[in-house]
C-alpha cells in the first residue's frame, strides 16, 4: 500500500514538472506567454493578463486598429 501511494504521488509530482503548459490562443494559433518570440506578434491579449503571440503568417491581412 505504501509502494502505491509512493507511485501515486511520484506521477502526481512528473504531471505538475511537465513543460509546455502554455495556454492556446486565438483559434489555437497563438500561446499566451509574458514575452513574444522574434518572429512573433502580439494580436490580443489572454484571459490571464499575459500577450497572446502569434507568428505573423498567421496574422490577418487588415489588422482592425490600422486603416
Amino acid at each position: 500500500m505504501k509502494l502505491l501511494s509512493l507511485i501515486l504521488a511520484g506521477l502526481l509530482l512528473l504531471s505538475q514538472l511537465t513543460p509546455g503548459g502554455t495556454r492556446k490562443c486565438w483559434n489555437f494559433h497563438g500561446k499566451c506567454r509574458h514575452k513574444c518570440f522574434k518572429k512573433e506578434k502580439v494580436y490580443v491579449y489572454c484571459t490571464n493578463n499575459k500577450l497572446c503571440c502569434v507568428k505573423s503568417r498567421y496574422l490577418p491581412k487588415n489588422l482592425p486598429w490600422k486603416i
